[in-house]
C-alpha cells in the first residue's frame, strides 16, 4: 500500500470515536475535531459535588448490538465494559394508581398482563416472540448492511419483510387489534419515544423495541453511560488517534468531486484524504457545506421530537424509585398531539425518571440521590411561539406534583442544585437540528434504509457520514452500527480505487 491515508472525523461522540477506531485499525492516520470541551456528545456526563448524571442517553438497549459492534472494534464488551442486568427494566406508573413492572421475569410479567386483561397473555407472548424474530431479520436485512443503490433495498424478499414487520401500519392502531386494555396498549407502544416518535403515527415495526427489551433484557453500565465513551476514547488514543476537543469545525473544504479537508473556527485549515462527519447530518449540509439545495430537501423531512431535561441533586435517597421509571398520563393521545402537531408541551406531560443510585451507588454521595427527568416536548419550530423557559417551569411544577402523588412529596425541600436543558440548548450546544435530541431525523417508512440520508455524499466521493441521522438510525446501539457500516463502505471504496489505479498503471 502507498503512503498512509489521512482521515478527519468531525465530532467525538460515540459514532465519531467508533469511526476513528475503525479507520485507525485500517492503517489510517486519524484526527478527530470536537466542538465541545469533552468528548461524548449526547452520551456525555456531568459530575458535580459527587453527583453524576448521564447527559442524554440513559438506557442501555439492545445488548446484542453492543456485543457485535464492540467485537468489530476489537473490544469484547464483557472485557471492557462492566454491566449489570436489570430484572425490572422499568416501572410504569398510570394516573389511576396502576403500576406495571416491565420485567424479564416471564412469570411476573404474565401475571401482571392477566390482571389487566384476562386471557391476553398468549397473544402478547406470541406478539413478543414474533417481534423479536422480526428484529433479528430486520437487523440482518434492513439495518445491519449498506445499501449503495435502490434495488439492493427494494427486493421481493425485503418487501415481504416490511409487510411482515407491519411497516405499512401505524403502531397504536395495530396494538389496539391485539389487546383492548388501555394500559396494555400504552405499555406496548410508549417505547416509540426512545427514538422521538409518536406511538399513534409511527410504523408498527416499532413492535420490535419492546420485543427486543423483553427477550434480550436491559443492562446498565456501572459508572453510567459515559463509560461507553471512556472505553472508546481509551482505545482511540491507544491506536494513535489525535482527539482535539474545543476545536469546532467551521467549514468542510470542497473541490470539484472531492473534499480537501476542514477549516476550524480559528481559521486553521487541515487537509485529509477523507472526511467523516459525525455531526448532525442536516447541520453538516447546511452549515459546513452550505448546500442550499440539500438543506431545503432536508427541511422537508420528518423530525423527531425533543425533550426538556432536569438533573436534580438531592440530599436524601428515594429508594421507592427503580433504575428506570416511566409516568404515563391522561389524556394520552392529546398529549402526543401537543408534542408532534403543536410542537409544545402537553398539558399533562408523560415523563421518564432515571434513578441510577438504586442500582449504582457511585452516582451520588452516600445518603444522596441523583435524578434525571426527561419530559418529551416539541422540537424547535420558528413558526410556533415557544417560550422554553416558561415551558421548563411548567414541566417542573407538573413533575413535582405528579411525583408527590407517589409519596415523593419533599423533593423540592431536598434539592441541592438543578441543571436543565431545553430544545434550544440542545440545538446550540450539540448542533442538533431543531433541537431534536433523540436524533434529528425521525424513522418514518420513507426515512429508513436506502431512503434515509446516505452515509456517503453523492458528489464528494470522499465525504462520509456517521451518526443518528444517517443509515441505520438513532440511539447509541445504531450509532455504533452506523460507524461500522460507514467504515466498511470506506474500506471498500478505497480498495476499489486502488484496484482501478493499479489496473490503469498496468494497462
Amino acid at each position: 500500500m502507498s503512503e498512509t491515508k489521512q482521515a478527519i472525523v468531525i465530532g467525538a461522540g460515540v459514532g465519531g470515536l467508533a469511526t476513528a477506531i475503525h479507520l485507525a485499525k485500517a492503517g489510517m492516520a486519524v484526527t478527530v475535531y470536537e466542538k465541545n470541551g469533552q468528548p461524548g456528545g449526547r452520551c456525555g456526563s456531568i459530575c458535580r459535588d459527587g453527583h453524576r448524571f448521564d447527559l442524554g442517553a440513559t438506557i442501555y438497549l439492545m445488548p446484542s448490538i453492543y456485543k457485535d459492534t464492540f467485537a468489530k472494534l476489537g473490544l469484547p464488551v464483557d472485557q471492557h465494559l462492566e454491566t449489570k442486568p436489570l430484572t425490572t427494566i422499568y416501572r410504569l406508573y398510570f394516573d389511576d394508581g396502576v403500576t406495571f413492572d416491565f420485567t424479564t421475569d416471564k412469570e411476573a410479567f404474565n401475571a401482571q398482563v392477566e390482571r389487566l386483561e384476562p386471557g391476553s397473555t398468549p397473544r402478547i407472548n406470541a406478539y413478543i416472540a414474533h417481534g423479536y424474530t422480526m428484529f433479528q431479520a430486520a437487523m440482518t436485512r434492513l439495518l445491519g448492511r449498506n445499501f449503495t443503490h435502490l434495488f439492493q433495498f427494494i427486493t421481493l424478499r425485503n418487501i415481504g419483510l416490511l409487510f411482515t414487520i407491519k411497516a405499512h401500519l401505524r403502531h397504536m392502531p395495530y396494538i389496539k387489534q391485539l389487546v383492548k386494555n388501555p394500559h396494555l396498549q400504552k405499555i406496548l407502544t410508549f417505547q416509540n419515544i426512545y427514538v422521538g416518535q409518536n406511538p399513534y403515527t409511527a410504523p408498527a415495526l416499532f413492535s420490535m423495541l419492546p420485543a427486543a427489551e423483553l427477550t434480550e433484557g436491559s443492562l446498565f453500565p456501572v459508572g453510567g453511560m459515559y463509560q461507553i465513551v471512556e472505553v472508546l476514547l481509551k482505545e482511540a488514543l491507544r491506536l494513535g488517534v489525535n482527539v482535539r476537543c474545543a476545536s469546532p469545525v467551521e467549514r468542510i473544504l470542497t473541490g470539484h468531486r472531492c473534499v480537501k479537508g476542514v477549516r476550524l473556527a480559528d481559521g486553521q485549515e487541515h487537509l485529509a484524504d477523507l472526511v467523516v462527519a459525525n455531526a448532525d447530518l442536516p447541520y453538516v449540509y447546511d452549515q459546513l457545506l452550505g448546500d442550499k439545495q440539500m438543506t431545503a430537501r432536508l427541511k422537508r423531512c420528518s423530525y423527531s421530537c425533543s425533550a426538556l431535561v432536569f438533573h436534580w441533586a438531592l440530599d436524601k435517597r428515594y429508594p421507592q424509585l427503580h433504575h428506570h421509571n416511566v409516568f404515563l398520563t391522561e389524556p394520552y393521545k392529546e398529549g402526543f398531539d401537543k408534542i408532534f402537531t403543536d410542537k409544545t408541551l402537553s398539558d399533562t406531560p408523560c415523563f421518564y425518571v432515571h434513578a441510577p443510585v438504586s442500582t449504582d451507588p457511585t452516582a451520588a454521595p452516600e445518603g444522596h440521590d441523583s435524578l434525571t427527568i426527561l419530559v418529551p416536548v416539541g422540537h424547535v419550530d420558528p413558526s410556533k411561539h415557544q417560550d422554553w423557559q416558561r415551558l421548563t417551569d411548567t414541566a417542573r411544577r407538573f413533575v413535582f406534583k405528579r411525583l408527590a402523588q407517589e409519596g415523593l412529596d419533599d423533593l423540592e425541600a431536598h434539592l441541592t442544585f438543578e441543571l436543565t436543558a431545553h430544545p434550544g440548548e440542545w440545538n446550540a450546544h450539540f448542533n442538533v437540528t431543531k433541537g431534536a435530541v433523540f436524533g434529528s431525523l425521525s424513522h418514518s417508512l420513507l426515512q429508513m434504509g436506502y431512503f434515509r440520508p446516505h452515509n456517503r455524499h453523492d458528489r464528494y466521493r470522499n465525504l462520509y457520514f456517521a451518526g443518528g441521522s444517517t443509515h441505520p438510525g438513532n440511539g447509541v446501539p445504531l450509532v455504533l452500527l452506523s460507524a461500522q457500516l460507514t467504515c466498511e463502505r470506506i474500506t471498500k471504496d478505497f480498495q476499489d480505487h486502488q484496484v482501478r489505479t493499479s489496473n490503469q498503471s498496468t494497462s
